[in-house]
């Protein structure tokens, strides 16, 4: 059993193709995502056409009509794909001779489906790489917003999940900024590499044709053409380093997710979750789930997953175009659609929880976490960090012997250890007092996080307007 279909091809052919042939190739029914950018490429396109006169002006101004009447019934809803098209290229096409008949097709003269849905692809990142630049920003906000909030706060610092030093909460909460800042920068340089067209490769090797690539790249908004044909419509370079910066944005809100789900558990309460951004339980009536934290943690598996996906089909295609490249569309939309979900969820999240103040506070000191002041104590006094090292350490032991803390430790016990070793430690075995006198420039203390913290609002500023200006060049662009 054949299926009849709007192929762009099959001269050559005495028959369509197989039911199931039909049924394995056809892709609009998810890159009809790319409409838009289809019809934005094809105006592009029949400007050149017309201005190398590869097609009369007549023909040229209804094709023009004709692509922006599309235009606006593809965004309306009121044109879309039907059972007989394989692809997005395939439905507009048909759309297009369904308004001019057969001169609708003269815009495919100096085209390949291989350069157009490169060039579409890279419409589609670019437009939703800036979107995910845009919901950063806010994530970024809510995260500098809330650690402002908690600069003054101490709280035990963590490293191996084990109490390590006493921290401010808010540096403590601004790390996740600084991570979310690289991202921003990561999909500033992707634009700068990714930034280039690919249309007038044709199906690999240019067109004999008069095309400009130049002037159809600058039509589109691109900084360049894609110096290589072969190169331009089998790179996918664009795409996979899309999908590692999602990935790497998916590993931070995961982390972000790990530490609010352990904060608003009971074992540590610290954290307390709007009602907003939690869920309950369908048998426990008293439960409150953290599960934005718990989706973000989980939606990192799959843009990781998402990311190797594509790696493995590009690793091993040679030459120039390969079907399997049919396989690139569906992993970038799904990883674009989940993160730009989350990010107002996570962004949320962040924007209304709570800590308590008094619990972290008084978890400061625990675990002895306080033990290098002694032995910056025993520095300051000229001891070599090695010997107090041994010190410090050997307070523990003794505390841990005695079941006491190390304000607790008698000037007997201190001078045992150490001769130089004496009650005035005790005045340094003050969580608030200890971070307080980290003032480097990346350090704990209030005064170091509030400059850091005004260094990140700088950053933002910055980020927010060269994603502005992209915003409204890109928008000019499809509006075209």
């Amino acid at each position: 059993m054949t299926q009849s279909s709007s192929n762009l091809w099959g001269g050559r052919f005495s028959s369509s193709p197989e039911a199931s042939m039909f049924a394995l190739s056809r892709s609009v029914h998810f890159d009809w995502r790319l409409a838009p950018y289809d019809l934005r490429s094809s105006l592009a396109h029949v400007e050149v056409l017309e201005s190398q006169k590869i097609i009369p002006s007549d023909v040229a101004a209804k094709i023009r009509m004709a692509l922006k009447e599309l235009q606006q019934e593809v965004k309306s809803g009121s044109f879309g794909p039907n059972e007989s098209d394989e692809d997005v290229h395939s439905a507009l096409e048909r759309g297009l001779k369904e308004k001019l008949g057969d001169i609708g097709g003269a815009i495919r003269a100096g085209r390949s489906r291989n350069d157009q849905v490169a060039t579409d692809f890279r419409l589609y990142l670019i437009d939703q790489m800036i979107d995910i630049a845009s919901s950063l920003i806010l994530l970024e906000k809510a995260i500098t917003e809330l650690a402002t909030n908690y600069v003054d706060d101490v709280a035990p610092g963590f490293t191996h999940l084990q109490h390590a030093q006493p921290v401010s909460f808010g540096h403590e909460l601004a790390k996740h900024a600084h991570a979310v800042a690289r991202d921003v920068s990561r999909i500033a340089d992707w634009l700068k590499r990714s930034n280039f067209s690919p249309l007038g490769a044709g199906a690999l090797s240019g067109s004999s044709l008069p095309l400009q690539p130049e002037k159809t790249a600058e039509n589109l908004g691109f900084s360049g053409v894609v110096a290589n044909s072969i190169d331009a419509v089998m790179d996918r370079d664009f795409a996979a380093e899309a999908l590692f910066i999602i990935a790497l944005v998916g590993v931070h809100i995961s982390r972000i997710g790990e530490e609010w789900t352990l904060w608003s558990s009971t074992e540590f309460g610290w954290a307390k979750l709007d009602d907003a951004f939690s869920t309950g339980s369908s048998i426990m009536p008293q439960k409150k789930n953290p599960d934005a934290a718990e989706i973000a943690r989980g939606k990192s598996g799959r843009f990781i997953g998402n990311l190797t996906g594509l790696l493995t089909t590009m690793k091993g295609l040679a030459f120039a175009y390969n079907r399997d490249l049919q396989e690139d569309k569906e992993p970038v939309f799904d990883s674009v659609e989940n993160l730009l979900l989350l990010l107002p969820a996570v962004s949320g999240m962040i924007a209304t929880t709570t800590f308590d103040r008094a619990k972290m506070k008084a978890a400061a000191p625990l675990g002895f976490s306080l033990a290098t002041e002694i032995a910056d104590f025993l520095v300051k006094a000229g001891v070599p960090f090695s010997q107090a090292h041994e010190a410090a350490g050997a307070c523990v032991k003794v505390c841990e012997g005695k079941g006491i803390e190390l304000h607790q430790l008698t000037d007997s016990d201190l001078s045992s250890i150490h001769p130089q070793l004496t009650g005035d430690v005790r005045k340094y075995l003050d969580a608030m007092g200890a971070i307080s006198a980290r003032t480097s420039i990346n350090g704990t203390s209030p005064a170091s996080v509030r400059k850091q913290i005004t260094e990140l609002d700088k950053q933002i500023k910055e980020d927010s307007s060269w994603i502005a200006d992209e915003r409204n060049r890109f928008s000019g662009m499809m509006s075209q």
